[in-house]
């Protein structure tokens, strides 16, 4: 049975009241040349997929169908982008649930996911590589995703540079909240904060 589907958009001027809480007004990777943007966002909540500001529940174990709860920023092409976030897992009962995305609009398929088994290990779905063991429950961890469109994906975990990815051209986004991999199921509560952008 096909889930409830409620889809809110905010406009790209509420994004950048939301990003002026960031912590450091610096404290991208790969410094140089970054100029911040405030990219428009939907939310997205499906199955038992439920979001509340910054943070996002799956609150059943179903093991099927499209649970989610996430937001998805607009489409890029092009250039270079990086994402920063901090999220903090205050639940985990279930495993396997993505927390970041970098979706591939023209292949119509997520590209990149970062997903959390429970214990704690951070992982690529697409080929299984472990990046750190740092996302246990109650502790807060910062993500950055830096995207050269049609060059390379790489991802840095608490400032380190734990994945690398070769990336084809085309169009893109960024999600992240909570979402049920194929292989994991819920409930799991994940809570996001200082969420910055920037492009060059």
């Amino acid at each position: 049975m096909l889930a409830r589907l409620r889809t809110f958009t905010v406009t790209s001027a509420l994004c950048a009241t939301s990003l002026l809480a960031a912590p450091q007004a610096f404290a991208e990777v790969e410094p140089g040349g970054w100029q911040s943007v405030s990219p428009g966002y939907s939310v997205q909540e499906r199955g038992c997929g439920q979001v509340d500001g910054l943070t996002f529940r799956l609150t059943c174990s179903t093991a099927s169908g499209d649970q989610r709860a996430e937001r998805r920023y607009a489409t890029y092409t092009g250039g270079t982008r990086q994402f920063e976030g901090y999220f903090r897992i205050t639940s985990l009962s279930g495993t396997r649930i993505s927390l970041k995305q970098t979706f591939n609009e023209s292949a119509s398929g997520p590209y990149f996911m970062l997903a959390v088994e429970r214990g704690g290990r951070l992982y690529a779905v697409h080929g299984g590589t472990t990046l750190s063991n740092a996302g246990t429950v109650g502790a807060t961890v910062r993500v950055n995703t830096v995207h050269q469109v049609g060059v390379e994906h790489r991802t840095y975990i608490n400032g380190s540079l734990e994945h690398t990815y070769a990336s084809p051209g085309g169009s893109f986004y960024d999600k992240f909240g909570a979402y049920r991999t194929n292989s994991g199921s819920g409930p799991a509560t994940v809570e996001w904060s200082n969420i910055r952008f920037w492009r060059k």
